[in-house]
Order: structure tokens, then C-alpha cells, then sequence
């Protein structure tokens, strides 16, 4: 099976598990919100593809991969992540079936589907302009790995992170669920740990990557850290 094929078998089955753990939570297909999540992550994935396959064939190929050649804590740790990213669709899924927390208004649920895209859309940007972008921690020898700076690297060193962590919490508003924040509290705590030991993997292991981590200083959130 080619790498592209892979890869997209593998964010259907994604697709399918993210709308089975909404809807089934929620006891109910009739979900207006859950419905504008599932449209949106599909909308964001087809123009992906359109963006990545014909410019980034080499992105899609090593993420194809997964955990493979990763670093054994970057493995463990991804796996602790998938608690807080699944978790805020069980929990969303509860609270709209037992009414755990009052609704959000509009104003606060619109934000969130802006927030829900523009996260994917720094994401998609950073895989555009990063042929190394990987799902794990991993130095790609074997392909002349060397530290990226164009696009939104030239803010911070890893905006791949910091639009998945918008993201996520675009997700909460968009879900209409206040305790989605807890799943979100716990993924930032997570992300910040992820990031600190990869940047330190990076500077030790990585060519050109100490000179880029002078030049450009933050790691994460632009003007904090």
C-alpha cells in the first residue's frame, strides 16, 4: 500500500473514531454541534490533501509512519495526549447528554469554530514549510534533516504545537462544553513538557538547529515562552 493511500486510510478511521466517541457519548445523532465539528475536521482534511499532496508528498509519507524511529519518551508521551484530545469529545458528548454545564452562547461558540480552523490552519502552514514535519521525535538522517526557519518558524520553533493546542481549544467552545477546559488544561500542561524535550533533543542532536534557536527565541507562545 502506498504511503498516500496510508495515510488516508488512517485519518478516515480517525474521522470515524472521533464521531463515534462524540455522538455515542451524547446518546443522540441529532447534535447540531457535534455535526459542525466532524464538517469542519473533514473540510480542514480535504483541503489539506489538495494543499499537501501535490506540494508535500514527503510530509504525508513520513507521517504515514507513526511512532516509528520516534523517541521512546515522545512515544509515551503522545500516548498520555491522547487523553485530553479524546477525552474533550467524551466529555462534550456527556455534558450535552446530561446537561452538566449550561450552554454557551453564540458569541462564545462562533469563536471557537474560528479558533477550531485557524489552529489547522498554522498547523497546515508549518507542514508546508517544514519537509521534516513528523508525527514523533525523531532526527531523519536518512533524508539530510536540517532546522527549518521559513514560514512560521521565524516566530517561534514550534508552531506545528502551538496551532494543534489553538485548536483544541477552539474545540471546546465549538462543542459547547465548559468541561472540555479540564481536558484542555491537562493537553497545555503536556504540549509545554512535549516541546521543552524535544527543543532540548533538537539542540543536541539536530545540524543549523542551535544557531536557529538563537535567532529565533521562543519555543511556543510567541513573547512568553
Amino acid at each position: 500500500m502506498s504511503p498516500i493511500l496510508l495515510r488516508i486510510l488512517q485519518l478516515l478511521v480517525l474521522v470515524f473514531l472521533q464521531a463515534s466517541l462524540l455522538f455515542v457519548s451524547a446518546g443522540t445523532w441529532r447534535w447540531l454541534a457535534g455535526w459542525w465539528y466532524i464538517g469542519l475536521y473533514v473540510l480542514m482534511l480535504v483541503g489539506a490533501s489538495f494543499i499537501l499532496i501535490p506540494n508535500r508528498r514527503e510530509v504525508i509519507e513520513e507521517r504515514s509512519k507513526g511512532a516509528r524511529g520516534g523517541k521512546r519518551w515522545d512515544y509515551w508521551l503522545t500516548q498520555l495526549m491522547i487523553i485530553p484530545s479524546l477525552g474533550t469529545l467524551v466529555i462534550s458528548g456527556l455534558d450535552q447528554r446530561w446537561s452538566w454545564t449550561p450552554p454557551l452562547p453564540f458569541w462564545l461558540r462562533l469563536p471557537g469554530g474560528l479558533l477550531f480552523l485557524a489552529g489547522y490552519g498554522l498547523v497546515l502552514w508549518a507542514m508546508y514549510s517544514n519537509k521534516f514535519f513528523s508525527q514523533v521525535v525523531r532526527i531523519q538522517s536518512e533524508r539530510g534533516h536540517v532546522a527549518v526557519t521559513a514560514g512560521p518558524y521565524r516566530f517561534i520553533r514550534h508552531p506545528g504545537y502551538l496551532g494543534m493546542t489553538i485548536s483544541l481549544l477552539g474545540a471546546v467552545g465549538l462543542l459547547d462544553s465548559l468541561y472540555g477546559l479540564a481536558c484542555f488544561a491537562l493537553y497545555l500542561l503536556l504540549i509545554i513538557l512535549r516541546t521543552a524535550l524535544e527543543d532540548r533533543t533538537l539542540l543536541a542532536e539536530l545540524s543549523g538547529y542551535p544557531e536557529y534557536a538563537t535567532r529565533t527565541c521562543f519555543r511556543l507562545f510567541p513573547g512568553l515562552w
